[in-house]
């Protein structure tokens, strides 16, 4: 499996929390990442989203279908990403769109087995994948990449 976790672009501050939309520069490092991702991911690939706006319009840069998962809402946490994804045993790629802490915290579990407070920047994606090797499970990563790096 290829679980694939995409941080929501730059967004304006302000309240309510879940109708924060996008800066001009977060458009910009959506758009840019969607690219990049469409390059990339197959077309079966599951997209998954937090229903705050900023995420939507993130994943709306892709111009794929998406379905919007309530538990990946902010403050959410890493047993709803895992579970909301299938890791480790669904069948191709996930890509979950959502917010920092839980898209590090789930990051660092995956690598360590420990969710530790770790920074995905905005617009970044962090692309892992699973495998067993001598009857032993293994978490790769594969891509950490910034929208500036692009």
């Amino acid at each position: 499996m290829d679980l694939i976790l995409w941080r929501h672009a730059d967004a304006r501050d302000g309240d309510p929390d879940l109708e924060r939309p996008l800066t001009d520069k977060g458009l910009r490092q959506a758009e840019q990442m969607a690219a990049w991702l469409n390059r990339q991911l197959p077309e079966d690939a599951l997209i998954l989203t937090s229903p705050a706006l900023r995420t939507r319009q993130t994943a709306d840069a892709l111009q794929r279908k998406y379905k919007i998962v309530p538990d990946l809402a902010p403050g959410g946490d890493v047993a709803h990403v895992l579970a909301a994804s299938g890791w480790p045993r669904h069948k191709g790629s996930v890509l979950v769109v959502g917010h920092q802490p839980t898209l590090g915290e789930t990051f660092s579990f995956l690598l360590w087995g420990e969710a530790r407070p770790m920074s995905i920047k905005k617009g970044a994606v962090v692309w892992l994948t699973n495998r067993v090797r001598a009857e032993k499970a293994l978490v790769l990563l594969k891509v950490a990449l910034t929208p500036e790096m692009l």
